[in-house]
């Protein structure tokens, strides 16, 4: 059964307390510093991109403009999770967040560097929308590398605990993301940012560079795929022995129901941070540091929410809690655009903080909820390209779609009944999945059995 979970590692061959969280502290870190330089990009996108690099036709269709680059590194995510995730089910989990980590310094520190479209015409926005891929393959192959890391080392029943770890990187780096453009932003004249105060954010990529050293150098890899490379050996010359084959031909199913349940979350997360960035700052003519000063403070809130889910998955189970959070995004799509456009901090700080819980409910157990739904020698590749489905049908192209609903309808509603369309084919998906686990055989490990009764 293709839903059903993987057992933990055999007791004997459970890692030391030290080393569990030596892996774990680095399995966030890596995905805070990965998701802060994809995120820089987005605010960016938002504020000065668009004139910077595609500076013909209305403001309109220059943020459009610069939002479409936003989505082509969403298109990359997936190529990045197929790389990386054969090459991972097969050689290793480390060694792919080593380079995926890698890329995403170099490509970062790249944007931080590239010459405007004044300077150098058309190269400009051609050579910033092929960083922005390398941008979206680096991200594509991160995740599924940190999240293995930590959950494959957790210990018994503590797998959406320690899969949190690697949640919190996304607000990890939206914070820090949001924080550097306030600083830069106040700082420096609003000529000195757009002239060079942008790049500021982008050029930290370079940190991310150590972090990968230490991460070759210092952690080991996970039991679980040790665990598996002893079966893949004796598998190596055999025509299953290609991880992503096995996946499109056995699992394919699985994989589009992870995708189909979580796109809705990651639509309406970029939606906050960047398309409603966008609209306050020039349709509701909000100033950009107090609307990115409440973006700031709400991720705060989901440092706290993200684990709770989390740990709350490891008791009542992950279906249960990730669909209550899908149900409430879909009943608060509404609220959140009317509170929106009264063009109030205070509400444009109510309306995301509440749509900001249910992202982390239903972010909290993703993690363990995705690793439990393939065995360890087609994890990587499984859980990457469920996730990654998700990114493109709903992040990447999320922020691009609410400026066209919004240009096409004049309503704000609009993008409302996306965020809720989305939402129907996440319950639905939900829905599929839990009928699968509670149909899972007899001898499905005792954490499907658990799974399954508590999605009921």
């Amino acid at each position: 059964m293709d839903t059903a979970p993987s057992a933990q590692p055999p007791a004997s061959t459970a890692p030391a307390v030290g080393n569990r969280r030596r892996v774990a502290t680095a399995a966030a870190l890596a995905s805070a510093v990965e998701w802060y330089d994809y995120f820089v990009f987005g605010i960016a996108a938002a504020l000065v991109l668009g004139d910077l690099y595609f500076p013909a036709g209305s403001p309109t269709a220059g943020v459009m403009a610069s939002f479409a680059t936003f989505a082509v590194g969403f298109l990359a995510r997936p190529l990045g999770g197929i790389v990386a995730g054969h090459l991972g089910d097969k050689r290793g989990r480390k060694p792919m967040l080593v380079l995926a980590l890698t890329l995403m310094g170099v490509a970062t520190t790249g944007i931080g560097l590239l010459p405007t479209y004044d300077t150098i015409g058309v190269a400009a926005p051609i050579l910033l929308v092929l960083l922005r891929v390398a941008q979206g393959v680096a991200v594509g192959a991160q995740w599924g590398g940190a999240m293995l890391l930590a959950t494959e080392y957790a210990p018994e029943g503590k797998r959406g605990v320690y899969g949190s770890v690697v949640q919190l990187g996304v607000p990890i780096g939206v914070v820090t993301a949001n924080t550097v453009f306030l600083a830069a932003g106040a700082l420096t004249t609003d000529s000195a940012f757009a002239s060079w105060g942008w790049r500021v954010p982008f050029l930290v990529g370079l940190l991310v560079l150590g972090l990968a050293w230490y991460i070759h150098t210092r952690v080991e890899e996970t039991p679980a795929f040790k665990e598996a490379e002893r079966a893949l050996a004796e598998q190596e010359k055999s025509e299953q022995s290609s991880p992503l084959r096995t996946i499109l031909r056995g699992h394919l199913g699985t994989v589009l129901l992870a995708g189909g349940s979580f796109a809705v979350n990651t639509a309406t997360f970029y939606i906050i941070i960047t398309g409603v960035l966008d609209y306050t700052t020039r349709e509701l003519g909000m100033e950009k540091g107090p609307v990115l000063m409440v973006s700031l403070c709400v991720s705060l809130t989901q440092l706290v929410l993200i684990p709770a889910a989390a740990a709350l998955s490891d008791r009542i189970g992950r279906l249960r809690i990730y669909a209550f959070g899908a149900a409430g995004i879909a009943l608060w799509a509404v609220p959140l655009f009317l509170l929106i456009d009264t063009g109030s901090l205070l509400w444009l700080a109510v309306g995301t903080f509440v749509a900001s819980c249910f992202l982390s409910i239903m972010y909290g157990p993703q993690a363990a909820l995705f690793a439990e739904l393939f065995t360890p020698e087609m994890r990587y590749t499984g859980a990457s390209l469920g996730y990654q489905i998700a990114a493109v049908a709903g992040g990447g192209l999320a922020p691009f779609v609410m400026v066209l609903l919004l240009e096409a309808t004049g309503t704000s509603m609009a993008v409302s009944g996306y965020i809720i369309g989305l939402s129907v084919i996440a319950l639905v998906s939900i829905k599929v999945l839990a009928d699968r686990a509670r149909a899972a055989e007899p001898e499905a490990a005792p954490e499907a059995k658990a799974e399954a009764e508590s999605a009921g």
